[in-house]
């Protein structure tokens, strides 16, 4: 029977800063919409109307800049792929890089031109080549909206161009920008650029977010604007080993978008940090009675980091409750206590102990082994 034998053993381990209060100050944006959200948590830590629905102009390229970088870390794109620019594509208005019907570029110069000149052009060469259409290419840039829970979401086309019912959230941009920086750092290759070119140097590219070169650890992401949307942005930057999104709608200008989105990431930077809440040294072993082995390791289970505010420190206890004994067979994986974060008493956080390896039973022949094995190394 696989149970613990013991009372549970109690360890305090630690002692960190708090979890963040609900509340955050009124940083007077120039904003329609705003959300400030950790990366590694998804935390929102600031929210100025995050679910109305706003056109996003050309931030909607982070979904395809998601898509893209999903198909090239699968493994069915490569960045040294050619693409043929169709009639279509090279038809896009807007910002572009002037693509010409038939010409070939490789994936990699096309990530360049949406993350670095926000390329309509080669945003739906890019769509094109990867669904075959930019509308096949859509349907795909919902249904992935709706796997991430981005209910404020519809994208009418791959670019931001202005479309009817093409609409999102500040709370939505948030989601999906989280998940292209968390899930597919590669990104940054193409999103901290600040100037390059193309076609061997005879077309100059300079980046549309101006962050990248005025405020310490940006490392991207996508700006846009259309007449009708404002002035957007999905800015996100590192310090410290933690990195934020701040995503900024219907700003009146760039310098009040860049602006909002610099107070919002000072904002952030300023009042929280991500620790790491695991013990730093390795658990003690608890004994298996019957077993094989005398002892089994345990290792705690999960990513254990928290984010938490600055200015509450020691009000942060972790606790590990640990078997004493268990009985065997152990199995691999099997749970054999937890790890509990609270913040001023209440509970933030548990983390299950797993046990690191199999422990087989001990079996009679081994147990008469055991005994003869003694009794002459008694004599």
């Amino acid at each position: 029977m696989k149970k613990c034998l013991a009372a549970l053993l109690a360890v305090s381990l630690c002692i960190f800063p708090a979890r963040a209060v609900e509340t955050a100050p009124d940083l007077a944006l120039d904003a329609g919409a705003a959300v400030l959200m950790e990366k590694e948590t998804g935390e929102i830590l600031y929210s100025l109307n995050p679910h109305d629905k706003l056109e996003p102009a050309s931030v909607t390229k982070v979904m395809t800049l998601l898509l893209v970088m999903e198909a090239i870390d699968g493994g069915s794109l490569g960045v040294d792929d050619s693409v043929q620019v169709s009639t279509r594509a090279a038809s896009m208005g807007g910002s572009q890089v002037y693509l010409k019907e038939g010409e070939v570029m490789t994936v990699h110069d096309l990530l360049k031109a949406v993350a670095v000149a926000s390329g309509n052009d080669a945003a739906v060469a890019l769509a094109e080549h990867l669904a075959g259409s930019e509308t096949a290419f859509v349907e795909r840039m919902n249904e992935r909206a709706a796997q991430l829970g981005m209910t404020d979401t519809t994208f009418m086309n791959c670019t931001g161009l202005t479309a009817p019912g093409h609409l999102t959230s500040a709370h939505d941009i948030a989601v999906m920008s989280r998940e292209l920086i968390l899930n597919h750092p590669k990104v940054r290759e193409y999103s901290t650029i600040w100037m390059d070119s193309l076609r061997e140097g005879a077309f100059q590219l300079a980046n549309t977010n101006k962050l990248l070169r005025f405020y310490e650890g940006c490392t991207g992401l996508k700006t846009g604007f259309t007449s009708s949307a404002g002035y957007c942005v999905s800015a996100t930057a590192e310090r410290d080993g933690m990195e934020l999104i701040a995503v900024v709608l219907k700003s009146t200008t760039k310098d009040t978008r860049s602006a909002a989105a610099s107070a919002l990431l000072n904002y952030g930077f300023a009042t929280y940090t991500v620790l790491d809440v695991t013990p730093p040294q390795a658990l003690p072993p608890v004994n298996v009675l019957l077993g094989e082995r005398e002892t089994v390791q345990p290792v705690v289970a999960g990513q254990g980091r928290i984010l938490v505010e600055k200015a509450k420190i020691d009000q942060v206890e972790t606790t590990v409750d640990l078997c004493q004994d268990v009985e065997a067979p152990v199995e691999e994986g099997q749970q054999l206590g937890k790890l509990t974060v609270r913040v001023d008493g209440q509970v933030r956080q548990e983390l299950p102990i797993l046990a690191s390896q199999a422990v087989e039973r001990l079996t009679v022949p081994h147990i008469f082994g055991g005994l003869l094995k003694g009794f002459f190394l008694a004599g």
